[in-house]
């Protein structure tokens, strides 16, 4: 028993690894090949089979299939493994391979080979199949494949033209130019066109010729450059009436063919495998319609199809899925002062329906509002919240309420006006004071503040005004709609002003003003603050004081006209500080701004600010109304220049800019500036804007300079253009110093020459005479009407004695007694006399020795040495030795009166035999040149 059961079971493994055997060393080789071609597709289409054993063993198997091109070359082409799993119906297999060339030009041949999977053994090639290419033997012309008319756009594509029997192929092209490569060989040619675009070469030309001239050697076809359809986008079907399916899709992007070439939508149910019967219809969006019947589920399949190729995209769904309802219509309103109510109809087709009502706010504000009461056919919703006197834009949508799929359209658009209420809050009213005779003017502004609401149409503003210590009647004035400022006048007493506003409800709440009461107290002027602009507009802060309840800050928006547009804005008690922005504010306009506490409505004001959005440069450079020179200053004077708000920035001082007008400016104490032309000039700079007068020192005189005045404010300055030119005086010292050292010497030397003769004969005598000279005139001593020299009024400055001996006497007499002996002659001194024995003469040997006496010339003293002395004695000489005992004298000039001519007529006065020589100084030799 257990033999037989162990037999059981092997015997069927043998049997499987028997099969199992066979089949991997079984081969099934390939018992039919057919080989067909669509010339329109350019495409192969094969057709082969197998033996029925392999059928029969469901066998999976692998196909190798070769194609190659009988051209020349005679190669193998493409190579490619086919994989499929046989059964037991026996279909014959199917493959299919486009050609990169055109069919009609090159024959093609296929042989496949076979192998089991399981098996390591292929089959043998089956034989070659072949495909002929067109026999144009019969032609009369040459022929351009492919025969299709449209190239894919970004493709490569080859054509080829096939010449007439026994012709050849002289040219081939293609217009415009592209890429191409062009082989030609006898009657055959190819042309391959790589990469062609359609905005570059819509339409591509080819032209294959022949070489003779007639017109059958000419061959032309024109291809179309265009693109394979996109795939259906947003595709989805829907209905509205349970009826009616409508399809929907995007086309895609443009494929550049029209019209038998446009892309071709069609539809198809997967389901029943029928095609649906609808036209599709595109403008900016395609569909398609159909009634669906009872059918409730599909399974839709879109195509577009064009010569290039073809998309499919697949929508399934369940009818009742898929409702989009339509709009709702004949919408009205209800409304009262804070709800509006809407009603609507729409098509009742049994469906439950949830709708939606969406409210446009005036300030772009939306709010939607879902309904739910699906039970009637006429619709309504209630939407509450809502402002008085407010137009509001409401529409309707509906969607299915049980599987909701998307919402209708909208309905067309209501807008709504709420009725009118009472306004709500205050309006924000503001003054102004001006003081006259027996009271003050006030000028009351109103506008509305940020909390109050009209509520309605505004058709009157009543002001009222009451005194409040007396307790007067209020007075009280109404004004239409269209203002927003009165004047009123009251007098010195204390006020209270209110106003309100009235619609066609009723009046809003007061708001009140109170105007203290006048008094003549001069109170201390505010000093007037600069302040800054801000790229967001003008920088305000204050000081904040603890006992005021809010402030108030008041400007004009245009300060140089009247009205000026008075503005004002409030701020709480914890601000100190904000930016005052306004549409209006312009670059150098000067703003002035008061800053008010509030407290109890009673204003008191604190703080004066001023400034400019943006300082701009001076509207007008200063113009110097004085000068004032020296040779070396100019003093400029300016004192009409404003810097009040007149100008167009706060003027912060001035620039005083100067150069020599042939030569750049280096003046001690300024600042260097360079001129768009590289010229430079001196700069000085005054910071004080009330000081208007300046002085340029340290010029040179005789020079002309160019010098100009710039104001300078925040916004800098504007440029120079003109300059003021000023020339510098002469030095008038330096005349007169020139007038005392060349003028005043010059005179003096031409009335020298003039009088030359006077002048030497007074002071330079050719031989001075005692008797004529004017400086040596004695008054005690005269003859007749002449002047006489008195010998003993000359001491001479040495003396020359013949011997040693007779100078050693003297020395030691002249020791003993400090004065010589006088020898009185006619009364007179004579102790200048010192007689000499055996004097050498040293200008010629004489051989009597004669006594000399030596004296000084006192009308011709200097103290110039004598150059060279003719007369120059050597003993004279030896006697200025140190052992010589006498003092000796060395005067610069001597008088010679060894000169009988020139002596005294009476001789005998003298008393002694011993002469005096005289040495004119015509003789003598001073500063090496003759006097």
């Amino acid at each position: 028993m257990d033999h037989f059961i162990v037999l059981t079971v092997l015997l069927p493994l043998r049997t499987c690894y028997t099969t199992y055997s066979q089949q991997e060393s079984a081969v099934f080789p390939v018992t039919y090949l057919n080989v067909s071609k669509d010339l329109a597709l350019q495409r192969l289409l094969v057709e082969w089979d197998v033996v029925k054993s392999a059928h029969d063993a469901k066998l999976a198997m692998s196909f190798e299939i070769q194609v190659s091109q009988t051209d020349d070359t005679n190669k193998t082409v493409w190579t490619e493994f086919h994989n499929v799993t046989l059964d037991k119906l026996g279909k014959p297999f199917h493959w299919r391979w486009d050609s990169d060339l055109p069919l009609e030009c090159v024959s093609h041949t296929v042989r496949i080979r076979s192998k089991a999977e399981t098996s390591k053994i292929w089959s043998q090639w089956s034989l070659w199949e072949t495909v002929l290419d067109l026999d144009t033997s019969n032609s009369s012309g040459p022929q351009i494949f492919p025969n299709e008319k449209i190239l894919e756009e970004g493709s490569d594509t080859t054509f080829c033209c096939i010449g007439r029997k026994d012709q050849i192929i002289k040219e081939f092209s293609v217009l415009p130019a592209v890429r191409a490569f062009i082989h030609m060989n006898g009657r055959l040619g190819f042309l391959t066109v790589e990469g062609v675009t359609h905005h570059k070469a819509p339409h591509i030309h080819v032209y294959c010729k022949e070489p003779c001239n007639e017109d059958q050697c000419l061959a032309h076809s024109i291809f179309l450059v265009g693109r394979a359809p996109d795939t259906p986008k947003d595709f989805s079907c829907q209905t509205q009436d349970m009826r009616i399916v409508t399809c929907t899709w995007s086309q895609g992007g443009d494929t550049y063919l029209y019209e038998k070439y446009s892309p071709k939508y069609t539809l198809s149910d997967k389901l029943s495998q029928k095609m649906i019967l609808c036209t599709p219809s595109c403008s900016k969006q395609c569909s398609c319609s159909w009634d669906i019947g009872q059918q409730r589920i599909w399974n839709v399949t879109v195509t577009v199809e064009n010569p290039l190729g073809k998309k499919t995209a697949v929508d399934a769904f369940n009818v009742n899925h898929r409702i989009y309802p339509t709009a709702p219509f004949h919408v009205w309103e209800e409304c009262t002062e804070t709800e509006i109510t809407l009603h609507w109809n729409y098509q009742n087709n049994g469906i439950e329906l949830l709708c939606q009502t969406e409210i446009l706010h005036p300030h772009g504000k939306v709010e939607l509002h879902n309904s739910s009461d699906m039970h009637s056919p006429h619709r309504s919703i209630t939407v509450g919240g809502l402002q008085p006197y407010t137009e509001y834009t409401a529409r309707v949508r509906c969607g299915a309420a049980k599987h909701f799929w998307r919402w209708s359209e909208w309905s067309e658009a209501q807008t709504i006006r709420t009725e009118e209420a009472t306004p709500s809050g205050k309006l924000d009213m503001w003054r102004e004071i001006t003081p006259v005779l027996g009271g003050r003017n006030v000028t009351l502004f109103w506008k509305k503040a940020a909390g109050f609401r009209a509520n309605g149409r505004i058709i009157s503003y009543e002001v009222t005004w009451e005194k409040i210590e007396d307790g007067f009647k209020p007075e009280s004035i109404s004004f239409s709609s269209v203002y927003n400022s009165t004047r009123i006048f009251i007098d010195n007493h204390s006020y209270r002003i209110s106003i309100m506003a009235k619609n066609n409800v009723n009046f809003s709440l007061p708001s009140v003003l109170i105007i203290s009461k006048a008094t003549d107290n001069s109170t201390e002027e505010l000093k007037e603050e600069q302040v800054n602009g801000t790229d967001d507009g003008i920088f305000i802060s204050w000081e904040p004081r603890c006992i005021y309840d809010s402030y108030i800050i008041d400007w004009c928006n245009f300060p140089k006209l009247q009205p000026c547009d008075l503005q004002w804005k409030r701020f709480g008690p914890n601000i100190s500080s904000a930016v005052i922005k306004s549409a209006v504010f312009v670059p150098g306009e000067r703003y002035n701004f008061h800053i008010y506490g509030s407290l109890a409505n009673r204003a008191s004001l604190l703080e004066k600010k001023t400034g400019y959005l943006k300082e701009l440069p001076p509207l007008h450079d200063p113009i110097v109304d004085k000068i004032e020179l020296t040779f070396n200053t100019v003093t400029l004077s300016w004192d009409s220049y404003l810097t009040n708000e007149s100008q167009s920035g706060f003027v912060k001082g001035y620039h005083i800019y100067v150069s020599p007008v042939q030569e750049n400016c280096t003046l001690k104490g300024s600042k260097k500036h360079i001129l768009s032309g590289d010229s430079e000039l001196c700069k000085y700079t005054i910071e004080n804007p009330e000081e208007k007068r300046y002085t340029v020192e340290h010029l040179m005189s005789n020079t002309k300079y160019k010098l100009v005045v710039k104001a300078y404010t925040g916004g800098g300055e504007t440029p120079i253009l003109n300059f003021l030119y000023v020339d510098t005086p002469y030095n008038s010292t330096v005349l007169y110093f020139l007038f005392l050292i060349v003028i005043v010497p010059t005179l003096v030397a031409a009335m020298c020459h003039w009088k030359k003769k006077w002048v030497k004969e007074c002071c330079c005598p050719a031989i001075p005479s005692p008797h004529k000279s004017k400086v040596l005139s004695f008054k005690e001593f005269k003859i007749s009407s002449e002047k006489v020299l008195k010998i003993s009024d000359c001491i001479p400055d040495m003396l020359a004695m013949d011997n040693k001996a007779e100078a050693q006497k003297l020395h030691s007499w002249s020791q003993l007694s400090p004065t010589p002996t006088e020898d009185k002659t006619d009364g007179h001194d004579s102790s200048w006399i010192y007689p000499e024995k055996n004097v050498e003469r040293g200008f010629a040997p004489i051989p009597t020795p004669q006594t000399h006496n030596w004296f000084e010339n006192f009308a011709y003293f200097s103290h110039l040495e004598v150059e060279s002395d003719p007369y120059q004695i050597p003993e004279r000489l030896e006697a200025s030795k140190p052992e010589l005992a006498v003092v000796l004298y060395q005067p610069h000039c001597y008088i010679d009166i060894f000169n009988e001519d020139a002596a005294s007529t009476d001789r005998e006065t003298a008393g002694r035999k011993s002469s005096l020589r005289y040495i004119s100084q015509t003789d003598l030799h001073c500063l090496g040149k003759r006097l």
